[in-house]
């Protein structure tokens, strides 16, 4: 260092130099962060509202059709076409690719290109190949209608977007993280896309929900149109195969079969669920069995299935999308009304330019046409002509007279064109061929402006068209339904056991055992506790290992959140007064962990009797008095079912101002308690005690639900507001074994529509049986729980099949026979259909049956013709078809010398009963065959 440097200039240098070699933070993030976030936002990760396409995947549809020539092309090279326009590697063009195929819309696939449903990846791009679908042709591309930009490296030209003629971004959906923001688009479903663009054309404001390829079940209730805040529960479609197993076939968006399973035996493993085993036998279609272990109820596993596991999950959809260069939210609804807006913009554009190719090819045969009718090639001047410009000039005087015929000036192009004909061409010229073609044109042309003219309906077209083309098998896979919230508490496995120790005044799952050591039971570890001690103070707390709740414990119970029908009885000792009170109460809402206290609240109150009673039971009890001088009577009894029930803050009835000195249960109580009321909710297809749906009734005891489903199976079912009802169910309601219950079936083997009435059979809980036959083509056609249900029969009657139509009353066709029973014929004639009509639960005003309609009777005819069996044809010369009728049971014999008096009377009395028919069989001697015929409506007829 030099000498002539003083210490003094030394560290100012340094600090100038350290000022000028500083950048600002505040610059790096105005300048570099912000390019680097719009570059992602509007580059990368979010689609634009146009084509519905992330940069890469518009690219590799670009790379598709630019290689397309019908045949499928390897992936791979798709992959090294695509990488002219995608600044990034190959890894990230392949993965976007196999994402768009699987979508199964706009690649058709071949090979092995992955299972969204299993998680299973793609074979690598050297062995899968691809294509454009049909669809992809049709719907997405047009070179006229593309505005075009230069690639990252200016060497080609990629489009800025394509021209997709339909709402591609919400039949797809999109997901994706930017720098500062997100989106989540959820797919929707192809068809109801298309009704939706028809209806924003009409004017209707659409209504969009998702539909997942998947299927499953949605509940979109708080779908909020896509937008941030909205959230979509999608659950797995689960059926019980029996009591022991229960089968997933469907699982939910967003979700594979493989996580599903992992997510099962996670909650087995945690005590939360308690199945035996689970199997994987997911092929072309998803089956996932679950093995229950023994004793489990079906009904709860799958709610705690929906509770614990990836069986339900939620979903919160982001609508966010690039339009106008800047990242947009918006609604699914909106985003369907702006790409129908632009659909129609896209066909008006290119309506436009067929328009003006139309025109063009007029103008051009026209001047073509004129051109040699007129002679031009041949005129001296023209031959003469020694270059362009002369050329130009004498076509220019020569068309003069005819500017006036085109629509358009004539350009230098037009007369090159012209000069350019081969000779050949202009001596096999046809002029009438061309004016046919001119004709044609014109027509075109004409068609063209009339839906220029006409453009929405032009559009609306567009959109059917497209749905009768590709709209099969694109129906929709998801179920719309309303779930109601399973309480995880409800349905958690009781997989700890709960100790106390009274005396110290600690519980939970941990305590070690000792002499003051008791076992409470089994609880979940997400139950709630409540303990009731001798000082008259309550606490409701978590399951723990082991925590302290007070000394003295008088009881310990898990605990119920806002259960009315357990009620609490108790007797206590003011500690001031000495007076002991008695009061009734249920504990519904409370604050955990904070403590209650159910006497006076003065020192030394003490709690005297307690019990809990899960159904509202009240007893009597025999309260012992202390002896004293001015007591007579040193016992009483006290019934509890003399006090009402109360809130907890009660302070209660007086049972004594006298020392108490025991008491002691003299009798068990019975509930206090009204049935519970249960009502049957359709949307949720659950059972309720909160007033929704279907009224059931009054359930006590062992009161039964009693269902019927489409296939003709009945099932008794307990009223546990925990239970699955099948979708497949047609009647619900409260068992009544002395109810009467009308059917009208098909029979499969007799192709006969048959009519019995029954009483329903008082089976074992969960016992399923079928009331019509089980042969093959047996159909449940009508059930009535009325007393007088009414039909109407549409019937083909003679030989002539004549169509009519017939009103019969069940109860006056047949009697309550076994449930077992076939029951009677409901016709002799061809039914076509069956309707219930009326349902009478009164025994007046009910209308006649048919009089051609079969009843309750059989006639059994002896000599050389005889029928004795159920549903057999009456004895006829005709064929067996035109001579049938019903039978019964019981006979009364008639006399051979009445015959035609008697037969004649029993049938007149059997048409004309408006009343039940009594049982009657008759026999009749026949002498000579030919005095017995039916009619043409199968009636029996003597002669």
């Amino acid at each position: 260092m030099s000498d002539d440097l003083s210490n003094n200039d030394l560290p100012e240098n340094i600090e100038e130099n350290k000022l000028q070699n500083v950048t600002s933070l505040n610059g790096l993030y105005e300048n570099w962060f912000l390019d680097y976030a719009s570059y992602v936002i509007l580059d990368r990760a979010v689609p634009h509202i146009n084509d519905g396409l992330k940069p890469v995947q518009r690219r590799i549809l670009h790379s598709l059709k630019e290689m397309d020539d019908g045949r499928f092309n390897k992936a791979a090279n798709v992959i090294g076409n695509t990488m002219k326009y995608h600044p990034h590697g190959d890894a990230s063009i392949g993965d976007a690719m196999v994402q768009i195929g699987q979508k199964n819309l706009l690649i058709d696939c071949q090979g092995n290109w992955g299972d969204p449903v299993t998680g299973d990846s793609a074979a690598a791009p050297r062995y899968i190949e691809a294509r454009l679908s049909k669809f992809a042709l049709d719907v997405v591309f047009n070179p006229d209608t593309t505005v075009w930009q230069a690639s990252y490296d200016g060497r080609n030209r990629e489009p800025i977007t394509l021209p997709v003629k339909f709402p591609l971004l919400l039949a797809q959906g999109a997901e994706g993280i930017a720098v500062g923001l997100a989106t989540k688009i959820l797919p929707h479903n192809f068809i109801e896309l298309i009704d939706a663009s028809i209806g924003v054309l009409q004017g209707v404001r659409p209504n969009l929900v998702p539909d997942f390829t998947m299927g499953g079940m949605a509940d979109t209730t708080n779908y909020n149109e896509g937008q941030r805040g909205g959230k979509v529960r999608v659950r797995a479609k689960i059926m019980e195969r029996d009591k022991k197993t229960l089968v997933i076939t469907e699982i939910p968006f967003s979700t594979t079969t493989g996580g599903l399973i992992d997510s099962v035996i996670s909650a087995n493993d945690k005590g939360k669920i308690k199945i035996k085993k689970i199997e994987d036998n997911t092929a072309q279609s998803v089956e996932i069995v679950v093995h229950l272990a023994p004793g489990i109820s079906p009904d709860v596993t799958i709610d705690a299935l929906y509770a614990f596991t990836d069986c339900e999950v939620s979903i919160s959809p982001n609508t966010c999308v690039i339009q106008d260069d800047k990242p947009r939210f918006m609604s699914v609804n909106d985003m369907l009304t702006e790409s129908t807006h632009f659909t129609k913009a896209l066909l008006k554009q290119e309506l436009e330019i067929r328009l003006k190719e139309l025109m063009e090819k007029i103008f051009f045969s026209s001047l073509l046409k004129i051109f040699i009718q007129e002679g031009m090639y041949k005129h001296p001047d023209y031959e003469s002509s020694s270059d362009f410009e002369t050329v130009v000039a004498v076509l220019n005087r020569l068309f003069e007279p005819f500017f006036a015929q085109f629509y358009r000036p004539i350009t230098n192009e037009d007369y090159k064109r012209l000069i350019d004909k081969p000779m050949s061409s202009i001596t096999r010229f046809d002029v009438k061929k061309t004016d046919e073609q001119i004709k044609n044109l014109e027509q075109e042309i004409k068609q063209v402006k009339h839906h220029l003219k006409h453009l929405t309906d032009y559009t609306i077209a567009w959109f059917e068209k497209l749905k009768e083309k590709y709209g099969k098998g694109r129906e929709r896979k998801t179920e719309l339904r309303t779930f109601d919230r399973v309480e995880a508490a409800q349905v958690a496995l009781a997989n700890v056991k709960l100790y106390v120790n009274k005396v110290d005044g600690f519980i939970g799952s941990g305590l070690k055992k000792d002499d003051n050591v008791e076992l409470v039971g089994d609880c979940s570890d997400i139950d709630d506790i409540i303990v009731f001690r001798n000082d008259g103070r309550f606490i409701v707390t978590k399951v723990q290992d082991k925590v302290f709740v007070g000394k003295d414990i008088q009881h310990v119970a898990v605990f119920k959140k806002n259960d009315e029908r357990t009620v609490y009885n108790m007797i206590y000792k003011d500690g001031q007064t000495g007076v002991a009170y008695i009061k009734r109460f249920s504990v519904t809402g409370i604050t955990r962990d904070k403590e209650y206290d159910l006497t006076k609240g003065t020192k030394g109150s003490k709690m005297i009797y307690f019990t809990a009673n899960p159904n509202g039971e009240a007893e009597v009890v025999n309260v012992q008095l202390k002896p004293h001088s001015k007591l007579k009577k040193l016992n009483f009894d006290e019934d509890f079912a003399t006090i009402a029930i109360k809130g907890r803050g009660s302070m209660g009835n007086i049972v004594t101002k006298y020392p108490i000195k025991k008491i002691v249960l003299k009798s068990k109580g019975v509930s206090t308690l009204a049935g519970r009321k249960i009502w049957y909710d359709d949307i949720l297809k659950r059972l309720n005690a909160d007033s929704r749906g279907k009224y059931l009734g009054e359930f006590d005891g062992d009161d039964r639900v009693l269902t019927v489903m489409s296939n003709g199976i009945y099932e008794l079912t307990s009223f546990d507001l925990n239970n699955h009802f099948d979708d497949k169910m047609i009647l619900i309601e409260k068992y009544d074994p002395a109810k009467v219950f009308a059917v009208v079936h098909y029979d499969g083997k007799s192709k006969n529509y048959m009519v019995k009435r029954f009483l329903f059979e008082n089976t074992v809980i969960g016992k399923q049986t079928s009331i019509i036959s089980e042969e093959a083509g047996s159909k449940l056609i009508i059930i009535s729980g009325a007393a007088q249900p009414v039909v109407k029969v549409e019937q083909l009657k003679g030989k002539a099949l004549v169509e009519e139509m017939a009103e019969i009353n069940l109860t006056d066709l047949i009697d309550i026979k076994g449930m077992k029973a076939m029951g009677n014929r409901l016709s002799v004639h061809q039914v076509k259909s069956v309707e219930l009509i009326a349902e009478h639960d009164d025994e007046e005003d009910v209308p006649d049956p048919a009089p051609d309609s079969v009843e309750d009777t059989e006639i059994i005819i002896t000599g050389e013709e005889k029928a004795t069996t159920d549903e057999a044809p009456l004895a006829s010369t005709k064929p067996q078809s035109e001579a049938s009728n019903s039978v019964s049971d019981t006979a009364v014999n008639e006399k051979s010398q009445e015959l035609s008096q008697s037969a004649d009377a029993a049938l007149k009395s059997v048409q004309s009963s408006s009343q039940p028919v009594p049982s009657k069989k008759i026999d009749l001697e026949i002498t000579n065959p030919d005095d017995i015929d039916m009619d043409d409506k199968g009636q029996l007829g003597l002669f």
